[in-house]
């Protein structure tokens, strides 16, 4: 086994000391200061494999740590940090990883294969939202001391990929088990694991509150290199006090700045700017039982054609794209950008008018209360209700809280609303749109809704040739724009506002900012 020890600069210490003579070594000692991050939180959960909200891979991911990850903002590769890199077998269906010997949690014991397989296998069959992930993925010790070996039922050249993202953190399996933790639906840890952490990161978990604050204190033995804050505070804060906030000193990062909030403060902080691979996706629910006018392919068309999507980037600000697909325009099978749909008044009155349907009205529900790099949900929704009137569609706004609105969102009972996808920047994050898959259910589409469609994804999703792979998932997105019920809208711009007292921030799509690797500017 080899670990990369130039990789993750958080684990240099722990795989320079000899097994055997950590817990002799000195750490270095921890700086005593906070480090206060401003954010709009999107966040229902302290349980790694339960969590899918954007904010919950902010403030965990210091927690709980994955067999691999990225390191910086390069998400092209995976690095080592539990385990190796995965030996992959020919058929690319065997993935076998080594433990790193010096891994442990926070209460200072092992990181053991039993813990991987405990972890990974309940991430599975929670069934809870990220379970897709590992879906198909078997989990057992391999023959190897501290080997384990995931095996799929199709060939999976994202696998490494996927398990990149916090659901599949490792978990301390014993005190889990104990605590009402069980690889099944019926697991009962969720409560436990929103009052402690069983992680192995450099920071343990200490309040934990859905709607104010979360608050980290530095893991002091941990296995890694030591954090340089002893404690950090995510707070869920508007974007004008997150502006005023950093400003003068009081937070410093600000992580839901617009653009032109950033201009008035530029000279005060550092700042980091460009597309994110996040997408803002608008739905027309599929499911007649739920709304049988947003089931009409002709209303479908006129909605998509009578969006102004270039009003909506001027809107958003300077750094915000727009895509022709759900694909993000960075990652590997996005369509061209010249594909991209523009608006065209006049299709879309026909389209209206072939629908037979006279003076229709739908309704948009959103996350009223949530805006995610200073974009308020709201003003888009109230932006898609003034496009939509100038084609004779009525649209009546429905503003719920965040909490709401996931819920009903999830249940799939929406007529129309405009949501948030992100996760694994891998093109196969974006499959579960297809009809019949978790975004597809979400929006009414059961399976069978396109079985070309269905098709396409499980080609894309096996190809292991990167040609082959590009091509189908191109064919995949142009057939999804034809007859699904989603509209991808824009990739918001990321803009990292830091404090002059940090050094400067670094964007990564799957946690926002690694706010464990965040260092003081005179480091």
């Amino acid at each position: 086994m080899s670990f990369n020890r130039s990789i993750k600069a958080r684990s240099r210490l722990a795989l320079a000391i000899p097994l055997g003579l950590f817990a002799l070594a000195a750490q270095p000692a921890l700086a005593q200061d906070t480090l206060v991050v401003d954010a709009n939180f999107q966040l229902k959960t302290a349980d790694p494999a339960r969590a899918f909200e954007p904010t919950a891979s902010l403030v965990l991911h210091p927690v709980y740590e994955t067999l691999v990850t990225f390191e910086g903002s390069d998400v092209t590769r995976v690095v080592p940090l539990l385990a190796n890199v995965p030996e992959i077998s020919e058929d690319v269906k065997t993935f076998t990883f080594t433990l790193n010997p010096e891994a442990t949690f926070a209460d200072g014991s092992p990181v053991e294969v039993s813990d991987v397989v405990f972890s990974l296998e309940r991430a599975r069959d929670l069934k809870g939202s990220p379970s897709y992930l590992m879906r198909g993925v078997s989990v057992a010790a391999g023959e190897a001391p501290g080997t384990i070996v995931l095996t799929t039922e199709a060939p999976d050249p994202a696998l490494p990929f996927k398990l990149t993202n916090l659901a599949l953190s490792i978990l301390d399996a014993e005190t889990l088990q104990a605590n009402g933790g069980t690889a099944t639906p019926e697991d009962g840890a969720e409560r436990f694991l929103a009052e402690t952490s069983i992680g192995s990161g450099p920071y343990t978990l200490t309040k934990f509150d859905t709607s104010s604050e979360v608050i980290l204190e530095a893991n002091e033995s941990y296995w890694g290199e030591a954090p340089a804050y002893d404690r950090i505070v995510v707070r869920n804060v508007n974007s004008n006090a997150q502006q005023m906030n950093v400003a003068r000193g009081a937070s410093q990062i600000a992580l839901n700045l617009r653009p032109d909030q950033v201009g008035s403060i530029s000279d005060k902080v550092t700042v980091i700017s460009g597309p994110a691979a996040d997408m803002g996706f608008l739905f027309m629910n599929g499911n007649p039982e739920v709304s049988e006018l947003s089931v009409n392919p002709d209303l479908r068309e006129a909605v998509r054609y009578g969006i102004d999507y270039a009003g909506i980037i001027d809107f958003i600000g300077e750094g915000a794209v727009q895509p022709a697909g759900i694909i993000p325009t960075m990652i590997e099978g996005a369509l061209p950008t010249e594909q991209v749909p523009t608006r065209d008044l006049e299709r879309a009155k026909a389209a209206l008018a072939r629908s037979g349907l006279s003076d229709p009205t739908l309704t948009i529900s959103y996350a009223a209360d949530l805006a995610k790099y200073g974009i308020a949900f709201a003003d888009i929704a109230a932006k898609i209700q003034s496009d939509l009137a100038d084609v004779g569609i009525t649209v009546e706004l429905n503003p719920e809280s965040v909490q709401a609105n996931l819920d009903n969102y999830r249940g799939g009972t929406l007529e129309m609303s405009v949501q948030w996808w992100g996760g694994t920047p891998h093109p196969s994050n974006s499959l579960p749109f297809t009809s019949g898959k978790l975004v597809g259910l979400r929006a009414g589409w059961a399976e069978g809704g396109s079985p070309e469609l269905e098709e396409l994804a499980s080609r894309a999703e096996v190809a292991s040739d990167a040609d082959e792979r590009v091509a189908l998932y191109r064919d995949w997105q142009t057939k999804l724009n034809e007859v699904g019920p989603f509209v991808p809208l824009f990739q918001p711009p990321v803009t990292l506002v830091g404090s002059t007292e940090i050094a400067p921030l670094e964007y990564n799509p799957m946690w926002t900012v690694d706010l464990s690797d965040v260092r003081k500017a005179s480091e």
